[in-house]
C-alpha cells in the first residue's frame, strides 16, 4: 500500500513539473527563432557529449562523430536530435521503468504477506483482505507503469524514424530545370530549399507525368495559365518523378528527358510550352536514393488500393522540412496556391517570413 501511494505521488509531482515546463515554455522561445535556438541546443548536447566517457577518438572530426551509427542504426546527430525535440522522454522512461520495478518488488512482499495469510501460524501475518488489496495495487501500477514505459519507448523509436526520414528526404539531389549559366553539374539538394521554398513532389507512371506537364505548361482554361507565376509567388518548387514498373519492382526513369519530350496532347492544351514552368521545376537526380525514399509512399498508396502509376502520389514538404500531407491524384494548383501559406503555418510565424507577412 505504502509503495503504491508513493508511486501515485511521484506520478502526480512529475506532471505537475511538466506543467510548469509547458507554462514557462512560450516565454523561453519568444524572444529566439526555432531554427537559431535548435542550432544552439544541438552545439551545447554535442559540447556535453564530449565531455562524456563516449568522447571521439582524437583523429575524428565533429562532423564525423556525429555522423556515427548506433544501436538500431541511427546516427549520433539523430539521437541528438531526438533529445532536443524530446528533452523530457528520458526522464519519463527511467522514471516509470523504475516505478514498474518498484511496484514488482512491492508485490514479491505482498505475495510473501498473503501466502502468510492463507497458511497461517505466523506472528506477523496480516489480514487476508488487506493482503489481497496490496496485491490488487501493486499489480494495477505494475501494469500501468510499465504501460507508460513502453509507450515512452515506441514514441522514442517513432521520433528517431521520423527524423531519420527527414534527413533522407533532406539528401536527395535536384536539378532546377532553369538554364544552367556555370559549367558543371547544377545539382541541389532539398536541404538547401529548406527555409526558403516549399517543395512538392508528384511521381507517377508516363501518362500522370505528362497531364502534370500539361497542367502546367498550357493554357487548358478560357484565360491565360498563370499556375507557374503564382507557384513562384509562393515559394514552391514541383519535382515531378517518373515512376515504372519492372519485373514487379518500381522503379524511377529519366524524369528530365521524358518531360522534356512531353507534347500538347489536345486542342484543350493551347499555347503549350514546356519553358513556362522552368523557374518552379527541378528534376530528380539520384534515382536509387529517391526511390529508397518514397518506396513506404508508394507501398501505403498501393495497400489502400490506389494504382500509383495511374493515379500517382504527391507528397508536400514544408519550408522547415517536415511533410506538410500525403495525397494521390495530380495536384489541384488553384486551391494549392491559395491556401499554400495557412496550409503550412507560414502566416503564423514561420521564421524568417517576418519581412514578407510582417510581424516580430
Amino acid at each position: 500500500m505504502r509503495t503504491a501511494s508513493n508511486i501515485l505521488l511521484a506520478l502526480v509531482a512529475l506532471a505537475s513539473f511538466q506543467e510548469h515546463c509547458l507554462a514557462f515554455s512560450p516565454k523561453i522561445k519568444a524572444g529566439r527563432s526555432i531554427a537559431s535556438s535548435r542550432q544552439s541546443l544541438l552545439r551545447a548536447v554535442g559540447e556535453k557529449e564530449k565531455t562524456r566517457s563516449n568522447i571521439p577518438p582524437p583523429n575524428t572530426s565533429e562532423d564525423e562523430y556525429l555522423d556515427q551509427a548506433t544501436k538500431g542504426g541511427y546516427t549520433v546527430k539523430q539521437r541528438l536530435r531526438e533529445e532536443i525535440e524530446s528533452p523530457f522522454r528520458k526522464v519519463r522512461l527511467l522514471f516509470f521503468a523504475s516505478s514498474t520495478g518498484s511496484a514488482l518488488t512491492a508485490l514479491y512482499f505482498s505475495g510473501l504477506n498473503t501466502i502468510k495469510a492463507l497458511v497461517g501460524g505466523y506472528s506477523d501475518a496480516i489480514p487476508l483482505d488487506e493482503a489481497l488489496t496490496s496485491d490488487a495495487i501493486n499489480i494495477g501500477a505494475a501494469v500501468i507503469c510499465g504501460l507508460l514505459a513502453f509507450r515512452e519507448y515506441k514514441v522514442g523509436v517513432a521520433n528517431l524514424e521520423r527524423i531519420s526520414r527527414g534527413g533522407k528526404l533532406a539528401s536527395l539531389a535536384v536539378e532546377p530545370a532553369t538554364v544552367q549559366t556555370t559549367v558543371g553539374p547544377n545539382l541541389r539538394r532539398l536541404a538547401d530549399y529548406r527555409r526558403d521554398y516549399r517543395v512538392l513532389i508528384a511521381g507517377g507512371g508516363e501518362e500522370y507525368i505528362s497531364k502534370l506537364a500539361r497542367s502546367l505548361n498550357s493554357d487548358q482554361l478560357k484565360d491565360t495559365n498563370v499556375f507557374p507565376e503564382r507557384l513562384e509567388e509562393s515559394d514552391v518548387i514541383v519535382v515531378p518523378v517518373l515512376l515504372s514498373e519492372s519485373g514487379g519492382d518500381y522503379v524511377i526513369g529519366d524524369t528530365k528527358e521524358f518531360w522534356k519530350s512531353v507534347e500538347a496532347g489536345s486542342e484543350e492544351d493551347r499555347n503549350f510550352d514546356m519553358s513556362r514552368s522552368d523557374s518552379v521545376v527541378a528534376f530528380p537526380r539520384g534515382p536509387g536514393a529517391w526511390l529508397d525514399y518514397l518506396k513506404e509512399d508508394i507501398k501505403t498508396a498501393s495497400g489502400q488500393g490506389f494504382d500509383v502509376l495511374e493515379k500517382g502520389i504527391t507528397l508536400t514538404v514544408k519550408k522547415n522540412g517536415r511533410i506538410l500531407r500525403r495525397a494521390t491524384g495530380l495536384p489541384d494548383w488553384a486551391n494549392l496556391v491559395g491556401a499554400m501559406e495557412v496550409m503550412d503555418g507560414s502566416r503564423f510565424g514561420m521564421p524568417g517570413d517576418s519581412e514578407k507577412y510582417g510581424g516580430p
